[in-house]
């Protein structure tokens, strides 16, 4: 898993520019699911929905302010119960080591900041939501260069090759190792050699940029508002930015071709299934907006591929989420895993190898920071439907056509059926208003644990979590 991968920059999902030949080696020869996603599209909640089989609004983890921290079974702890390794090295972006989230042995693992209490900062989103000047940092650190993050994913590889070839024999049960990278999240630094494959290429130039023609919905407005980094960029720091975002990339790249080496020395590549996929994406300028946090394709979409023995190359559209992991890897390790009840829920992505389902709805949420509401998406078939609560409009695109998303069709009347019944079809997976109300009773009640809002300022606010494995 890496960290703010958007599917666009990479090279099996079409891009050309983008240097990734490793992890486009792992999508030719297995299955690339093109229409993958996460529950989430911000690090916790996404990561609490990974490690649970679960959507949101199920466990809880509304915000960067409530983590994962074992207080529902996660697919780790089952495997782990039944006797078999479960190592993780690398990012969690769960509560704390004190916690038992489910991994029988953890190597530099990253938790939450503040002790525990994440970035509580985003918890103020009424009646005045709070402001976020860190957000000057993203443009501010430009490579080509190293970081504290770079170094991270350097010790990660590291770790995991160690690891791998200390498993010379074959174990009694199958083991699961969860090698959890942080690039290409940013700072958008990239190392001297990623970088310079880059400084020459035309990279595209983002699109929908325009403020006075592109789409205007009061929610989105607040979020480019609240999550402001596109405004502390010019055309120049901006081509900067992409250029080391696309450096980053290349970077994990090379990360994920030493492991898969170490896997290879051990001699575990032919016996063992591998997974490669991001937490979200990251909007890299497009829409006039940088990082996650929107149900636009770049930071709701994510790169998927599944490889290794009984897994024949292909392209799978069926929608698909980070959720589906829980099931794919208990069914991959034990040949078996849990029913959930619901076609939306966990489900081994093994089964839509053998029988796709092109018109699979998919959910994903979002409560958290900049955001005066929750809002929902829903991608079933060539649609997607973003529900937004407390009133404001939809918007639906039909991604099939309009792929970036440009033209919203929720005010058509020609497309009344489609908003009406996908409409029905969130309805049977959940009441968005009731949710929408229970994630903001959840964090009122966060916000006077912590000490109320007061105390939340004076609590350190970043831009990205800081480092500190000790």
């Amino acid at each position: 898993m890496s960290d703010e991968h958007t599917r666009s920059v990479m090279g099996a999902y079409g891009n050309e520019l983008a240097r990734t030949p490793t992890l486009d080696a792992l999508a030719h020869r297995g299955v690339r699911f093109d229409n993958a996603y996460t529950p989430s599209p911000i690090c916790i909640p996404a990561r609490a929905s990974f490690a649970t089989g679960t959507q949101v609004f199920e466990h809880r983890c509304w915000s960067s302010a409530e983590p994962y921290y074992g207080q529902q079974q996660s697919w780790m702890r089952r495997l782990r119960d039944r006797g078999h390794a479960v190592v993780a090295i690398g990012k969690q972006h769960y509560r704390s080591a004190g916690d038992d989230t489910g991994f029988s042995e953890q190597y530099l693992p990253m938790y939450l900041a503040n002790d525990g209490k994440g970035w509580p900062q985003g918890l103020q989103r009424k009646p005045v939501m709070a402001e976020f000047p860190d957000a000057a940092e993203l443009a501010a650190i430009l490579g080509p260069g190293e970081t504290s993050y770079t170094q991270y994913d350097r010790d990660i590889t590291a770790a995991a090759s160690g690891w791998l070839q200390r498993q010379s024999s074959r174990a009694d049960k199958p083991w699961v190792l969860f090698v959890s990278f942080i690039c290409p999240h940013f700072p958008l630094s990239a190392p001297q050699r990623f970088y310079d494959l880059y400084r020459d290429v035309d990279l595209p130039e983002a699109y929908d940029r325009d403020a006075a023609r592109r789409l205007r919905h009061p929610v989105i407005d607040a979020m480019r508002q609240f999550w402001d980094y596109a405004d502390y960029f010019d055309a120049d720091s901006e081509r900067e930015g992409l250029r080391n975002y696309y450096g980053l990339c290349s970077f994990l790249d090379d990360n994920v071709r030493q492991v898969l080496s170490a896997l290879e020395q051990a001699g575990h590549a032919d016996n063992t299934q591998i997974i490669y996929t991001s937490d979200h994406g990251d909007m890299i300028g497009n829409h006039g907006i940088w990082c996650k946090s929107y149900m636009y394709e770049d930071s709701v979409g994510i790169p998927l591929s599944c490889s290794g023995p009984g897994i024949q190359p292909g392209v799978n559209r069926t929608p698909v989420s980070l959720t589906d992991l829980a099931a794919t890897v208990e069914l991959a390790v034990c040949g078996e895993t849990r029913e959930l009840a619901g076609s939306w829920q966990s489900r081994p992505l093994q089964g839509f190898i053998d029988n796709p389902e092109p018109e699979r709805p998919i959910l994903s949420e979002y409560h958290d920071g900049g955001s005066p509401c929750g809002f929902y998406m829903l991608r079933q078939g060539p649609w997607k439907y973003v529900y937004f609560a407390e009133g404001h409009p939809a918007l639906l695109f039909d991604i099939d056509q309009d792929p970036r998303e440009l033209t919203n069709l929720a005010d058509d009347t020609a497309h009344s059926t489609t908003v009406d019944g996908l409409h029905r079809q969130l309805l049977q997976i959940l009441d968005p208003e009731e949710v929408n109300r229970q994630a903001f009773a959840d964090q009122a009640r966060k916000v006077e644990e912590l000490g109320g809002l007061d105390a939340i300022r004076a609590m350190q606010s970043f831009n990205h979590t800081p480092l500190d494995l000790d």
